[in-house]
């Protein structure tokens, strides 16, 4: 069983990063192994997922890689909200669809 020690670490982005406590080995060839638990926290389960490296001082950052909209994969006009891409096409029609939604309820 893996325990998280959640101490919180300001990076030079200005982003707090918290420390997990969990320590990995290389192998030969350099690589690590993300544990399951960060895995599901980052959403990369499927072998579809990608990871972008960033290097800083003597840390590596790793952040998960979406390069366009998570719903239609488009990457024309996206904005990034949480950490996730959406396209102002899918986000004008969720929006429609919370309005539809609302006046239904009569909210």
């Amino acid at each position: 069983m893996l325990f998280f020690d959640w101490n919180i670490h300001n990076n030079l982005w200005g982003v707090i990063m918290k420390s997990t406590g969990i320590v990995r080995g290389l192998d030969k060839m350099g690589r690590i192994v993300l544990p399951m638990e960060i895995r599901k926290l980052l959403h990369l389960i499927d072998d579809k997922s990608y990871v972008e490296f960033y290097t800083e001082a003597d840390s590596v950052i790793l952040k998960k890689y979406v390069p366009a909209c998570i719903f239609c994969d488009s990457a024309d006009d996206t904005i990034e909200y949480c950490g996730m891409k959406i396209c102002k096409n899918c986000l004008s029609k969720m929006n429609a669809m919370l309005t539809s939604q609302e006046e239904a309820t009569g909210k």
